[in-house]
């Protein structure tokens, strides 16, 4: 059996889990570099995922705990879009994909770990950057630890 290196996971393995919604108690703690929170609105915000599909995923999520897209005031969803086209910029920028996924999985059923505070997930891609490991081996590479992404991304 191959083995793949990576230490930095072991804190996430062992670490309780969350109570209650992270998407709440996150910007709530004030200590945006710990909970790698890229940027503040007046109706949302942006942080990194910590458990990535791909290296710079971010997510944009109300600070109001609500379930669905439809019932977002109308300034809510203008923020959440224009969240999510400004941390497109910055990906770009910044760590220059070649494209982008984004979108919501609303409701447990279409993959939403957390299906009770919607967010948006951004997920940046890179032309080759699907090769034999996932599909092999059910494993995906992050080339990029978390920490150092943040201090590129926040700067």
């Amino acid at each position: 059996m191959d083995k793949i290196w990576a230490p930095w996971r072991i804190k996430y393995i062992q670490a309780a889990p969350d109570k209650g919604c992270i998407f709440c108690h996150k910007p709530k703690a004030k200590m945006d570099a710990r909970h790698f929170i890229l940027r503040r609105k007046k109706y949302v915000y942006s942080m990194l995922n910590i458990y990535p599909y791909n290296n710079g995923h971010v997510l944009v999520a109300p600070f109001r705990h609500i379930d669905s897209l439809d019932r977002l005031s109308a300034p809510e969803r203008t923020e959440l879009m224009d969240l999510t086209i400004e941390i497109i910029d910055l990906l770009t920028k910044k760590i220059k994909p070649h494209g982008f996924n984004v979108g919501c999985n609303i409701g447990r059923a279409a993959g939403a770990g957390i299906d009770k505070h919607i967010h948006q997930h951004i997920v940046p891609r890179w032309n080759g950057d699907t090769n034999f490991m996932p599909v092999l081996t059910d494993v995906k590479i992050i080339s990029q630890s978390l920490e150092e992404l943040y201090k590129v991304l926040s700067v």
